[in-house]
């Protein structure tokens, strides 16, 4: 028999059973906040209740921490693990939500007349299609219009939002919301007339006047020898709109540079969100260098060129969450993707910087090695004086390989736009614990305060970055860190292609290695430094290359050669 008490206890225990999801609902708490609107935008007033807009749900994935705990056991030299990189069930197990996370987020969404469509492979991404006045209740916030100033555009955004308590555990953030992203812009060089020879021989000759594939042949030691495992190894390179890469300027580049390359050679493209290489679009030199640049040195590797549009599915992500999703969706994914774009950090928000950057830890884990252009900025200015540096972002991310610029050859020095330094989301990973401490011990009396000493620290290694020749209706030079990560992405490509010949495994994330052992194939650079023009006219001076890691060249320029010796190939 009950006693009172517990007659008591057992009917309010019914009662909170019986409170029915729909109550639980209508309390809501604030999910993510932004306190002032971000330099550079201005607010126009509340958003037209009547205007459609995309949001996106990511929900809470089921493993997420297992995720990373299995990328860096494949990842590491030392583990047992090591190589033995995951299937795409296998990784979609981890990110896949749990059935209650799921069903109570579509029973919400159902309740409110809308119905979601996945966006991703593992189901951890949903989108709703929703007027601004129903998303105003739905998230108990106000969306408006916000005018960004340097250009006019405008955005449908809000400072904050909110979920209902019963769903806080369940979704991770909605968006486009409290991001206002600032894309990273790349520098470009001005025409000159096209080069009459190609000297072969001796670095000083091929080096001497610009940057030219023989002259990063001779630099790095890259070989002429063509790729074995055609079928097996692929090389991966982001593109966007408007920045095609056209067929008939990469058979000219390959007739000048590489004549002993069939000048048909070409590459693949793969279109995402509405992109299609156009060739008739007008040429933009990002698409050309980063094409011929690939094609041009990882000799016979297959190139895929992941071309983003404009109907764009992830919203403030810009389309690389969408790749990301299209390259996992794929049952073999590259071994390598080189990306030339980026993000001020603090330009979105840490829940959304978060999910790709996991998503990059999902292709890590299945073996895919991601190289991210560190950026041109320098150090990056987070205000007009040029007092706090701004991060990057993805090449911050702590799941991919920041790839930095250097400029000269005899010796190399750091190229002053190379961007770098710590993230102020991300911390310090463990496998860069060793070389960025020597580094702050020596130099962190440098520019101290303007940067998060304990933050993730980027780039991780470097190549040239100054007046590559592309051609586009005319041979002409370009500089910056988009041109540096094409480059390491040829080297691990025909580096991959040596290891699937000895049937060895390919070598994937690489950081984890790169700061163990792989450092010691890469040639460090010690002088020349970063530094930027903010707006305000104030000059942010910025790091300055050193012996061992630096956050302008990370742990230097690598050679093929040694990186064969170094792995017994």
């Amino acid at each position: 028999m009950f006693s009172a008490s517990a007659l008591l206890a057992f009917a309010f225990l019914r009662a909170v059973i019986a409170t029915p999801l729909k109550a639980e609902l209508s309390t809501f708490s604030v999910h993510e906040l932004r306190k002032t609107v971000p330099a550079g935008f201005t607010e126009v007033g509340p958003a037209p209740p009547e205007t459609t807009i995309n949001l996106r749900l990511a929900l809470a994935e089921s493993n997420p921490d297992g995720l990373v705990d299995a990328l860096y056991s494949v990842s590491d030299p030392d583990s047992p693990s090591y190589g033995q990189y995951l299937s795409k069930d296998e990784v979609e197990r981890f990110v896949a939500p749990q059935p209650a996370t799921t069903e109570a987020v579509n029973a919400w969404l159902k309740e409110n007349g809308l119905t979601a469509k996945p966006l991703s492979p593992a189901g951890d991404w949903l989108g709703i299609d929703v007027p601004v006045s129903k998303a105003n209740s739905l998230f108990n916030t106000t969306f408006s219009v916000f005018r960004r100033e340097d250009s006019g555009a405008e955005t449908i955004r809000t400072l904050a939002y909110s979920l209902p308590e019963a769903l806080q555990d369940h979704i991770d953030l909605v968006h486009p919301t409290v991001s206002f992203p600032v894309s990273v812009i790349r520098k470009a060089g001005s025409p000159v007339p096209p080069q009459t020879s190609v000297a072969q021989g001796g670095l000083q000759s091929v080096c001497a006047n610009d940057t030219i594939p023989a002259c990063l042949q001779e630099l790095y030691k890259i070989p002429l020898t063509p790729a074995e495992n055609r079928k097996e190894n692929q090389l991966g390179v982001t593109g966007r709109f408007g920045n095609s890469a056209h067929y008939e300027f990469l058979q000219t580049f390959l007739e000048k540079y590489r004549p002993d390359m069939n000048p048909a050679t070409n590459f693949s493209v793969v279109g995402i969100d509405g992109g299609d290489n156009g060739q008739n679009d007008p040429s933009v030199s990002e698409g050309e260098l980063d094409i011929q640049y690939t094609v041009g040195l990882a000799t016979y590797v297959p190139v895929t060129y992941y071309f983003v549009g404009l109907d764009l599915q992830d919203g403030d992500l810009m389309g690389f969450l969408d790749e990301a999703n299209v390259i996992l969706a794929l049952d073999k994914p590259p071994q390598v993707l080189t990306t030339s774009y980026g993000f001020e950090e603090s330009s979105l928000s840490f829940a959304l910087t978060d999910k790709l950057c996991r998503a990059y830890a999902q292709l890590g884990a299945r073996g895919t090695t991601i190289l991210y252009a560190s950026g041109d900025s320098g150090p990056g200015c987070a205000d007009d004086s040029g007092d706090m540096f701004e991060p990057t972002f993805p090449s911050n991310c702590p799941f991919v390989t920041s790839v930095g610029g250097t400029q000269s050859f005899s010796p190399e020095e750091a190229w002053m736009g190379s961007s770098g330094g710590f993230s102020n989301y991300y911390s310090r990973p463990l496998y860069q614990q060793g070389a960025v401490t020597s580094y702050l011990n020596a130099h962190g009396n440098s520019n101290k305060g303007r940067f998060n000493a304990s933050g993730r620290a980027f780039p991780d290694i470097a190549a040239k970055a100054d007046d590559f020749i592309i051609y586009a209706d005319i041979f002409f030079p370009i500089v910056g860190t988009s041109a540096s990560s094409p480059t390491v992405a040829s080297i691990f490509a025909l580096i991959n292609d040596r290891l699937l010949s000895a049937d060895r495994p390919v070598l994937g994330f690489l950081n984890p290695w790169l700061y163990k052992e792989g450092f010691k194939a890469f040639t460090d650079i010690a002088s020349g430094a970063s530094s930027i023009q903010c707006s305000g006219n104030a000059t942010a001076h910025g790091f300055a290359a050193v012996e061992g890691w630096d956050p302008v060249t990370g742990l230097g320029t690598p050679r093929f050669d040694k990186l064969l010796d170094l792995l017994h190939l």
